[in-house]
């Protein structure tokens, strides 16, 4: 875990403000409609998925980083993370276990004196067959 100050990344994505019970079924929907929706160039691999939790209803933008130059269809929204000071680290294993890596970064948090805003992301690595080498990189906006 670590405190750094990050610069704004391009996304596209698509917003929805739903309930934790059911967010599962809303990200896989807004997430497939953006793979679907931008175009990459020939040959090239997509960008990462991010998730962005703008607050704790949750409020989120579901998407993929525009880490090159891609085409953006109709009703997909170019956006982007935010900058500024944020509390990372990265998880290492099963998506199920992100709950717990969260947890622990506010611990750590608590334990430097830092504030945490409500606007948290996820950058997810390129998927792995064997789930103890997905990785995900958890970002907490700090409080100024």
């Amino acid at each position: 875990m670590t405190v750094m100050t990050v610069p704004e990344r391009p996304t596209a994505v698509l917003t929805a403000t739903t309930t934790w019970a059911d967010y599962p079924r809303v990200w896989k929907q807004l997430l497939g409609e953006v793979q679907a929706g931008v175009e990459w160039p020939a040959g090239g691999r997509q960008g990462r998925i991010v998730m962005l939790y703008l607050d704790d209803w949750p409020s989120v933008e579901v998407g993929v980083e525009l880490d090159r130059p891609a085409k953006v269809g109709e009703g997909i929204v170019r956006s982007v993370l935010p900058a500024g000071r944020v509390a990372v680290t990265v998880h290492r294993g099963p998506y199920e276990k992100l709950g717990e890596t969260y947890e622990i970064l506010l611990c750590w948090c608590a334990e430097q004196g830092l504030k945490v805003t409500r606007t948290r992301w996820e950058v997810y690595g390129h998927w792995h067959e064997d789930p103890a080498q997905l990785e995900t990189e958890l970002y907490w906006l700090l409080a100024e």
